[in-house]
């Protein structure tokens, strides 16, 4: 436990000292303020389409984010022989990539919390804010949202040996699950029978987290009407009064997954060498 908190407590001094991250929490702040502005003009409870550009908004731009900063911070440390350094040291990799993850995670939440805080403060402001529920079902999914592409990134920095091959994972990653994921699936479900296509849906949202973090919080805003009818289990489940426990649940097994398959191959490599 010690040493996953010296990791966490180093990731994080180098994470707020890196410039990469100052971008990030002005681009997300700067937007995050630009569709307040828009919502002053007119609001509609629950779920509209400022709320919906907002979900667009984070989709497209915090999971691009997530994966580039914590791909980069392990092969960074390949690169720049940190790891040759910390390899030295009685370090497990399971605490190295816990201790990376947790300061990463500390790091992301500054910049979500900058994010919103600085949109929360102006809505307060002029008085034009989102209401409470809302505001607090966006940063869950944020939250939620940023954790899973986390454990992905720890993934693709595993995987990836040096920065460039870490930012074209990264970006052909980020691409494929956020842009190219609509058209794919409605590729993919066309060609199966009637009966077979909502399993698949099912199926496929679950292995997707921007997807799935995307259906609970339209779902949880009450948007669950424009999903169409391959979505009617989804949103059955999700709005139940149990829903939002078995999604977090489910998220942390998903997120466990992953980063444990990112410590394995973490581990064998360290093993070779």
């Amino acid at each position: 436990m010690n040493h996953i908190r010296l990791v966490a407590a180093r990731e994080i001094r180098m994470g707020l000292r890196n410039p990469w991250a100052y971008s990030f929490i002005g681009i997300f702040a700067v937007f995050m303020m630009i569709l307040l502005l828009v919502n002053a003009q007119g609001y509609v409870a629950g779920y509209s389409g400022v709320t919906g550009t907002m979900l667009n908004l984070v989709l497209y731009l915090l999971p691009l984010m997530t994966l580039m900063l914590g791909s980069f911070s392990l092969t960074g440390e390949k690169e720049d022989g940190g790891w040759e350094l910390l390899s030295t040291y009685p370090l497990g990799t399971t605490a190295y990539i816990a201790g990376k993850y947790i300061g990463l995670t500390v790091v992301m939440l500054v910049i979500i919390f900058c994010g919103f805080g600085a949109a929360g403060v102006l809505g307060y402001a002029m008085g034009t804010g989102f209401q409470l529920q809302t505001y607090i079902t966006l940063l869950g999914f944020s939250l939620s949202l940023m954790l899973m592409f986390l454990a992905l990134a720890m993934l693709v920095g595993t995987m990836a040996r040096n920065r460039w091959q870490a930012l074209t994972i990264s970006v052909a990653l980020w691409f494929f699950l956020v842009i190219a994921w609509a058209p794919a699936l409605i590729a993919v479900l066309g060609m199966l029978p009637y009966t077979w296509i909502k399993p698949a849906v099912t199926m496929l949202t679950a292995l997707n987290p921007a997807e799935l973090s995307r259906l609970f919080a339209v779902i949880s805003l009450g948007g669950g009407s424009v999903l169409g009818p391959e979505y009617y289990d989804w949103v059955q489940w999700i709005r139940r009064p149990s829903g939002t426990i078995a999604y977090a649940a489910f998220a942390l097994v998903w997120i466990g997954f992953v980063a444990g398959l990112a410590n394995y191959l973490w581990e064998r490599r360290r093993v070779r060498e």
